[in-house]
């Protein structure tokens, strides 16, 4: 009986390893910033009253505005607000803002329009954060994009609230998320719905004049997102986009008509986008979003308009804001002031102009100074050198100050360039607080990350042993897998035991960390204990003849030499940013190679052009096979087959190329056409022409597949899979394109049928999900798609040697792709039966036909990935099914190499050394993970975080749903849907070469002469011969798939830790290796769960057969 809970847990225990592993370097990698919890207020005795800038009517200084209008223009690029008169033919997103340059020209001394910079990550949430406390997120920030937790630290919305001011909100609700129950008056709106670019703007609108009209409030913030949703769905250059700026250049006109004098207008963006329409890297397009301050009163001096216009930091908006509104700077600002704002007065007054820019600086610098004293006593990160530099400087500038207002006011030319002095000082301290902070936040725990490190690279050494000596592994699991686990149980519950005796808490990552140290170390001491008794238990001479006749057993293409330095080679590639930028064409080299690699090693080795003599080279645990001219034809056709699928492969792989994405360090790079939506086609007819070869890449999807299964005699019974097959999946097929062509225009284009269409695209894709449920449960209940066909011979009659199948079927797939006979110890049970006499008084022994059941376990694993598949082409842009549909023809071409490579490296008959080896190649499985890796590039992703693929988080959903749970796990599918479809079919490796038997096997015997005794091709029955060998290649191929992952993992660990000082290591390293990690996490759950289902299956066979074969005749 197949061993499947040992196979299933020592797997799934080496995935927890490297889950370990991965959490334990994460912890020292990425440390999130520690906040501090403390709220700047006006009781703070951070001004003394001897101080010049104290004054008693006001808070920290005095006000210049009462009230503020706040108007984000979410992903405003920075080339959005200008106006170029020069351009002629301006492109949808150029010089639609002009109400920005027409003000700014017109009224100088009123506004300004600034380059407006974010710091990375360029995400929504991150730059409310970074725009409200003055503080700069973290890399691992990103991750919580999609669950917004409230702001702890102090921000400008609470020091509003505190000092009283009324503050209204509209627009996205990540606000109301980061600043539950803060608002005066909240219009939240739904943010997620990318395809929506009205329904946020529409309701802000509907609220806006009414509001700044009134007189109910203080602060008005509304937070538009059309553009942004713009670029997410057509990207910038659309006519869509023209349209959206448009209607921003109507609102900002009519919001300016409607200030009052004590009123001051803010126009931003939170970071802008790329040219595909996506954000969350730190190239310029990202980061360069825009500013625009207006007040109907002066807010510069007059003359200062002319002046260079510098790159505005965002955080520097925190405490402009708060000055300019007379409330305390947030306690965690690290932001500095707009000094140009604060030099309000006539020319010739420059020095009240000089003393009040001072004054700004040294009550921003007073609040920096502060919230650097209390960081520095709560965590010890910052140098103590940098931090005692700071201070001198900030004790002589404070100092400086004093000396210059805090006496009776002096005036003249030597008084004036002190002062200068003195602002120029204030502004380089806070540079210098700003880049000492952000290096200090980007630190690194050395222990906790070598421990990581430790964990992995153990946790990849497990799987390699447990791969190359898999028997010896399967036959000790008490040795090798439970006592492990017991000792890193017991490791782990005692360090928790002790951690909470001693400090009454329990660090969960450090009794995780010891659990997964001691078992492994467990495993390794019982597993070279078991080996070293073995040796020392066995005689010289039986060793080197135990090693001479594996060598000899052992097909050519297992041995890993050639194959593993190649994929050495591609880990050493992760250590070059520029390996790393260019991976998408690393991989394909790569696999082309490897691809390469195999018919000329087979040449090398004499196998392939011409057949070797059977008799010399055949191993001792086959039979000798004669040369016959029907052998040598068989030979020559699987030479041809082996050599024909390479060819295709290197060329479709290039092929691919087609679909690729540019990172922005691929200069000159211009992304595929068929990652744009057919929705951002202009030409009607060009959208129409996709959509047909998208739509024929699906009906060919299905055709292909259902063509496989009625092939090899799958599509005969009246099975539940069977039905799923016959009907499911052509309505899978059905919806996914019914989903596209509804998505493929805006709704405006349909008129009064807005609502319908909106209708249909919740609809479709929730079709798609449901049957796609259905299918996979109805396939694990019943995999089976066997159909049996019984009826009685007379009693006198003996049963024939060969149970042919019906006539019902053609003469070519009954003799090649049906199996005329249940099972090869049925068969020998009946005829024992027979011999005894069993039946004969009777109706006599039955004759026994079944259909597809040489592809019993394949069949199944097919029919999922195929609707598995069009899920996942359903969550891409419709383009990339081209993608998909080269990608099922890709994954053809490598099984059938490895099926001919395996039948021509073995000597004798391809089912032959399957019985002894039940092996897959290294080889095989390299180039299964170098597809996969391959073809994630091939979908239009790339290891960044701008290249997610947001619109995929809506699919199927309605402007209201619970939680981030759901859009979360739809972005999951579509970014490392190649690692899911590769990891589900991982065990077609095992079953393909067995599928393919028949041909050679069937024709080899017909006409050899092989008779009664020959050997049939049995196909994928012949697994079930030897339950522990099967169980054995499962394992096997497992912890291949998994080592080749894991060891990519490792390497871009590694690459991350020792490069961590590196200029692009949170540009191209730090990406990258959470890209890594997220995909091993995906591929070890999906290898497990397509290793889950062919034990399903065989577990189906197994009832099968005992409710076919009669007791007595067991």
């Amino acid at each position: 009986m197949m061993k499947r809970v040992p196979v299933l847990a020592l797997l799934l225990w080496i995935c927890l390893l490297f889950y370990v592993g991965i959490w334990i370097f994460l912890s020292g990698f990425l440390l999130v910033k520690v906040e501090v919890n403390r709220s700047s207020s006006c009781k703070d005795e951070l001004f003394s009253k001897h101080d010049s800038s104290h004054t008693e009517h006001f808070c920290w200084s005095e006000p210049r505005f009462k009230r503020a209008v706040i108007l984000v223009i979410d992903a405003l690029r920075f080339d959005f607000a200008r106006f170029d008169p020069e351009i002629k033919d301006p492109r949808p997103f150029q010089n639609k803002l002009g109400v920005l340059s027409e003000v700014v020209a017109s009224r100088p001394a009123h506004a300004r329009l600034y380059p407006f910079r974010a710091d990375a990550p360029t995400t929504t949430m991150q730059r409310i954060k970074g725009f409200t406390t003055g503080s700069l997120p973290t890399f691992v920030d990103v991750c919580s994009n999609f669950g917004t937790n409230a702001i702890q630290e102090d921000n400008l919305i609470h020091q509003l609230g505190q000092n009283g001011k009324r503050v209204v909100f509209m627009g996205d609700d990540t606000w109301e998320n980061l600043f539950p129950n803060q608002f005066h008056r909240s219009l939240p709106f739904p943010s997620f719905i990318v395809k929506d670019l009205h329904t946020v703007d529409n309701g802000i609108l509907q609220h806006l004049y009414s509001t700044v009209e009134s007189s109910d409030w203080d602060v008005v913030i509304a937070h538009f997102l059309g553009v942004d949703h713009c670029g997410h769905r057509y990207g910038p250059d659309h006519q869509a986009m023209a349209d959206k700026l448009t209607q921003m250049d109507q609102v900002i006109r009519s919001v300016i008509e409607r200030l009052q004098n004590d009123t001051l207008l803010v126009v931003l963006g939170d970071h802008g986008m790329t040219d595909t329409g996506d954000h969350g890297g730190d190239s310029q397009k990202e980061t360069d979003a825009a500013l625009f301050l207006y007040s109907p009163s002066a807010l510069f001096t007059a003359g200062q308009e002319k002046a260079l216009q510098e790159v505005v930091p965002q955080i520097d908006l925190v405490p402009t804001l708060a000055q300019l509104l007379g409330i305390p700077i947030p306690y965690s600002n690290i932001g500095k002031v707009m000094v140009e704002l604060f030099a309000l007065g006539s020319p010739e007054d420059q020095s009240a102009q000089e003393r009040r820019q001072a004054e700004a600086l040294w009550i921003n610098a007073k609040q920096v100074n502060r919230y650097l004293d209390t960081y520095s006593l709560a965590n010890k990160d910052l140098s103590p050198v940098i931090l005692a530099h700071l201070k001198d400087t900030f004790l002589l500038a404070a100092a400086e100050y004093k000396a210059l207002f805090g006496g009776p006011l002096a005036g003249g030319p030597e008084h004036s360039s002190r002062v200068q002095a003195l602002i120029a000082t204030f502004q380089q301290y806070l540079n210098q607080v700003r880049e000492t902070c952000q290096a200090s936040w980007a630190r690194f725990h050395p222990l906790r990350m070598a421990a990581g490190i430790a964990v992995l690279a153990a946790a990849c050494a497990l799987c390699f042993i447990t791969s190359d000596f898999a028997d010896v592994v399967s036959a000790s699991y008490r040795r090798l897998l439970w006592i492990p686990i017991v000792c890193g149980a017991v490791a782990g519950g005692g360090v928790a035991l002790w951690q909470f005796v001693t400090r009454s808490e329990v660090d969960v990552l450090s009794s995780l960390g010891m659990a997964a140290l001691v078992s492994q170390l467990s495993f390794f001491w019982n597993f070279c204990r078991g080996k070293a008794t073995r040796v020392f238990a066995s005689e010289p001479s039986d060793l080197l003849n135990a090693a001479a006749d594996s060598a000899q057993q052992r097909p050519a293409l297992t041995w890993p030499c050639v194959p593993l330095v190649i994929f050495f080679l591609r880990c050493a590639s992760l250590f070059s940013d520029s390996y790393v930028v260019a991976e998408g064409r690393v991989a394909t080299f790569l696999l082309s190679t490897l691809a390469i690699y195999i018919p000329v090693q087979l040449n090398w080795a004499g196998r392939l052009l011409l057949p070797f003599e059977a008799q010399k080279s055949t191993p001792p645990c086959l039979p000798p096979q004669p040369s016959t001219p029907a052998a040598s034809s068989s030979y020559k056709k699987e030479s041809l087959t082996l050599l024909g699928c390479t060819g295709f492969l290197v060329v479709s792989l290039y092929a691919s190329h087609s679909f690729h994405g540019c990172r922005d360090e691929q200069g000159g790079c211009e992304p595929s056409a068929f990652l744009t939506p057919l929705s951002g086609l202009r030409d009607i007819q060009l959208r129409n022409f996709r959509y047909l070869l998208s739509v024929s890449s699906v009906i060919a999807w299905v055709c292909l597949v259902r063509r496989w299964m009625r092939h090899y005699g799958n599509m005969n019974s009246k099975s539940p899979a069977v039905l799923v097959a016959r009907f499911g999946l052509p309505l899978v097929a059905m919806f996914v394109c019914l989903y596209w062509a509804m998505s493929s225009a805006p709704y405006e284009g349909f008129g009064n049928l807005q609502e319908v269409v909106k209708l249909a695209l919740l609809v479709f894709p929730r079709a798609v999900y449901v049957l796609f449920g259905l299918g996979v449960t109805v396939v694990c209940w019943d995999p089976l798609t066997v159909f049996l066909k019984t009826r009685k011979e007379p009693a006198t009659s003996l049963l024939p040697p060969t149970y042919r199948a019906s006539t019902g079927v053609s003469l070519q797939a009954e003799l090649q792709h049906l199996i005329p006979h249940i099972y090869q110890r049925m068969r020998k049970s009946l005829r024992a039966g027979e011999r005894e006499g069993t039946g004969r008084e009777d109706d006599g022994q039955p004759t026994v036909e079944a259909y597809g059941l040489g592809t019993v376990y394949s069949a199944p694993l097919l029919l999922v990935l195929a609707q598995l598949g069009l899920v996942l082409a359903m969550l891409h842009p419709e383009g990339l099914m081209l993608s998909f549909m080269l990608l099922l023809l890709q994954a053809c071409a490598i099984l059938h190499m490895h099926s001919a490579a395996t039948s021509l490296s073995t000597p004798g008959s391809r089912a032959g050394c399957f019985s002894v080896c039940f092996s897959v190649s290294w080889s095989a499985v390299l180039m299964w993970g170098l597809a996969a890796t391959q073809f994630f590039y091939s979908t239009g992703h790339l290891p960044t975080f701008a290249s997610i693929q947001w619109n995929s988080a809506f699919v199927g959903l309605s402007e209201v749903h619970a939680g981030h749970l759901a859009p979360a796990l739809l972005v999951t599918l579509n970014t490392f849907s190649s690692q899911i479809l590769f990891a589900v079919s991982c065990p077609l490796l095992l079953l393909w070469p067995l599928v393919c038997e028949t041909t050679k096997a069937g024709k080899r015997g017909r006409r050899a002469g092989e008779g009664e005794d020959g050997e049939e091709a049995v196909m994928e029955m012949r697994l079930r011969e030897n339950p522990d060998r099967f169980s054995t290649a499962l394992l096997q191929l497992g912890a291949r798939y998994l080592f080749i992952h894991g060891a990519q993992l490792l390497a871009s660990v590694c690459a991350a830790a020792i490069l961590r000082r590196h200029l692009m290591v949170w540009k191209i390293f730090a990406p990258k290796f959470i890209f890594e990690a997220s995909g091993f996490a995906v591929t070890s759950v999906c290898v497990l769960l397509g290793l889950a289902l062919v034990m399903r299956v065989d577990s189906a066979v197994s009832d099968w057969f005992k409710r076919l074969i009669p007791d007595h005749s067991r």
